[in-house]
């Protein structure tokens, strides 16, 4: 008698399963058997958050029969919910509401699950578990009456006896209580930190809050406005730095701090009204109210981590280029000036070392390189390169002065990689005759309406990848000799070689795009000091190859891999294990915004970092000395044939352009603290 008025329910995907009284409400049960099903109203029926399906037939796998007779015919408060809201789809539930009356199988959506899954596009990039350290609870609280006590002190009972929560009550936000409460009629919603501190109350039921993860870089500031109980990206932005008037590459800023007294404070103060700026301006394309922005995170390289927070980044500017703090920090968004709710939180992510910042670690949470066997690289290229190679046994870490040439600067045509930019570059090995292609039109330039198809700027200039690539293309052309010499002696050959003083220019679009010998050469200083720091760190880890390369930052996302690895830019590795990462470093700050152990997580990775400062270390200049030939070394041109096999067998112009000849004259590349 006892089976007949109990049940069996299995949900799914969990596959959790039970036995339950009939006449239980399907929300509990659930809870009971630990399934993950959200809800902030507590079992109302006024959140919507805890829709079910009920599957309907035979299912002898479970050993039951599931159908929607099997529970409670739908009630007064769903059929106001559906009033209110939009009605349930057919065979949805409010799991709440609903009860048992027979065996059950329940799937419990992605969108109704506290902890679902939040799914990068890259189809390799893992997945975020979404647990947010703010979360939403619907309170009841008694009404006062004469010896009730005070109104906080009913609400935090009925926090206790509701949800199980004991959090602190911000004396800032008590001038509002009484209002609130009564405005809500003794319901309302709070905001919760880390289950420990209430940052914020509505009257009522309020179903999402916000936060923004933001990526502040030296030369661009993005940021990603996030549902926090979704994980949705609603919107994302970006804008110039503002700082960029006082220098282009870091040293320039910390330089002008040097010689300004009051440039720290002057730097900082331009940085945090750009951040603030970006997420007003963010908020409202989304069209979110900014009091509704509980939470923030935030990624940089050390410089910019310094001075979002206020920190004179004068210690590094030179050896041993000390952090103030490496550790994560946790503050008020207030204190940043940032002008959301003001009980938000914000959170920076730790720095590495020095030159190695909260960006790199948002990188290393993005690409876990620490949960798998594999030998993996990650770079992110700027002023800086950040690199880190390792696996689950050992990471190490260190900052190579690549110079700004990957971003298109000090390149005489140069330009960052935006609408207009040349990004792709092919020269005809027989008549030097070039084809490009521009971002923001998908056609080659002899392609028929290659011209309509342009952005309206028009061919504006050329970017880091393509300069990588019209340096190679001059290379298996022949006019480009393996010393990195633009060879006048082919002049013949074309119209597009011209002399320029001294030496000479090759014309990639008209007569205003061309690649001089100093694009050549600072090409070359960049990705010399790019391979050193990589190699230093395999002397390290001591390996000689290593399994997957994934290039982080704009740059990433649009360098073609075959000519990275022509160039030399990485050491040999298979070609399909080399891919961008695009923004890995904001990816990485979204996972800290959904995902409260990922903090912890960074946190204790960045701790077992192994360091490397290329500054002090005698090597680096040979391999320095070593990369700057194009391609370095004849393990590099033997590879040449498998990344370009069309190009393989062609006659090289002059022995010179297949392996280093007459050395030129190189400038040691200016290093982290120059």
């Amino acid at each position: 008698m006892e089976a007949e008025r109990e049940a069996r329910v299995v949900f799914t995907p969990s596959g959790r399963r039970g036995r339950f009284p009939l006449g239980k409400p399907l929300l509990q049960a659930a809870w009971e058997l630990g399934v993950d099903i959200a809800s902030i109203c507590g079992g109302r029926g006024l959140c919507g958050r805890c829709r079910v399906v009920c599957a309907e037939g035979d299912f002898p796998k479970h050993g039951i029969v599931s159908s929607a007779e099997h529970l409670s015919p739908a009630g007064a408060d769903e059929t106001r919910f559906g009033e209110r809201n939009r009605p349930l789809a057919p065979g949805h539930r409010l799991s709440c509401q609903a009860v048992i009356r027979g065996d059950l199988l329940i799937d419990v959506p992605p969108e109704s699950q506290v902890h679902r899954q939040v799914v990068r596009k890259a189809a390799d990039a893992r997945p975020i578990r979404l647990d947010p350290v703010i979360r939403l609870y619907l309170v009841d609280v008694a009404p006062a009456d004469l010896g009730s006590g005070s109104d906080l002190a009913r609400l935090l009972d009925a926090l206790r006896s509701q949800w199980e929560l004991r959090p602190t009550f911000p004396p800032a936000l008590l001038p509002e209580l009484q209002g609130l409460l009564r405005a809500g009629e003794w319901s309302v919603t709070v905001a919760v930190h880390e289950d420990a501190e209430i940052l914020a109350v509505w009257p009522g039921l309020k179903e999402s809050v916000y936060g923004v993860a933001v990526d502040v870089g030296s030369t661009t500031i993005a940021a990603h406005l996030c549902d926090l109980g979704s994980g949705d990206v609603l919107c994302s932005n970006g804008r110039m730095n503002p700082q960029i008037r006082f220098g282009e590459d870091l040293m320039s800023r910390v330089s002008y701090v040097m010689m300004h007294p009051e440039g720290s404070a002057e730097l900082t103060r331009e940085v945090r009204s750009a951040v603030n700026e970006l997420v007003a301006g963010t908020a409202a394309d989304a069209g979110v109210d900014l009091r509704d922005i509980l939470s923030l995170t935030f990624v940089g390289n050390p410089i910019m981590h310094h001075l979002l927070l206020g920190i004179s980044p004068v210690e590094l500017g030179g050896a041993p280029f000390a952090l103030a703090a490496e550790e994560a920090v946790h503050l008020p968004a207030r204190d940043l000036g940032i002008e959301v709710d003001p009980g938000a939180v914000a959170y920076a992510l730790p720095c590495i070392a020095g030159h190695v910042g909260a960006d790199t670690a948002g990188v290393v949470l993005a690409e876990q390189p620490h949960r798998s066997g594999a030998v993996s690289l990650l770079v992110d290229i700027g002023t800086n390169a950040e690199i880190v190679l390792g696996n689950d046994e050992r990471l190490l870490a260190c900052s190579s002065p690549t110079g700004p040439a990957f971003e298109g600067a000090q390149v005489s045509a140069g330009q960052r990689a935006a609408p207009g930019a040349i990004e792709r570059v092919r020269i005809d090995p027989t008549t030097l005759e070039t084809r490009v292609r521009v971002i923001g039109s998908g056609l080659w330039s002899d392609e028929p309406g290659f011209t309509d198809a342009l952005p309206a700027q028009g061919v504006t200039g050329i970017c880091g990848s393509g300069i990588i690539e019209a340096v190679v293309e001059m290379w298996l052309a022949g006019i480009l000799t393996g010393d990195g010499v633009i060879d006048g002696n082919q002049a013949g050959r074309t119209r597009r070689l011209v002399r320029d003083g001294r030496t000479f220019s090759f014309a990639i679009h008209g007569a205003r795009i061309t690649v001089t010998q100093n694009d050549v050469r600072q090409i070359q200083l960049a990705k010399a000091a790019l391979y050193a720091g990589i190699r230093l760190l395999m002397d390290r880890l001591e390996v000689t190859s290593v399994d997957r390369t994934r290039l982080a930052g704009a740059f990433g996302s649009h360098i073609d891999v075959r000519y990275a690895m022509a160039l030399g830019m990485i050491p040999g590795c298979p070609l399909d294990a080399v891919s961008g990462a695009g923004n890995a470093a904001g990816h990485g700050a979204r996972i800290a915004l959904l995902n409260r152990a990922s903090r912890r997580e960074i946190e204790s990775v960045v701790r077992n970092v192994d360091k490397v400062e290329t500054a002090i270390e005698p090597r680096f200049q040979a391999y320095f000395v070593e990369a700057m030939a194009i391609p370095p070394g004849p393990e590099a041109l033997a590879r040449l044939g498998d990344l370009f096999p069309d190009r393989a067998t062609r006659p090289l112009a002059n022995p010179a352009a297949q392996a280093p000849g007459r050395r030129s004259r190189r400038r040691t590349p200016r290093s982290n603290s120059s």
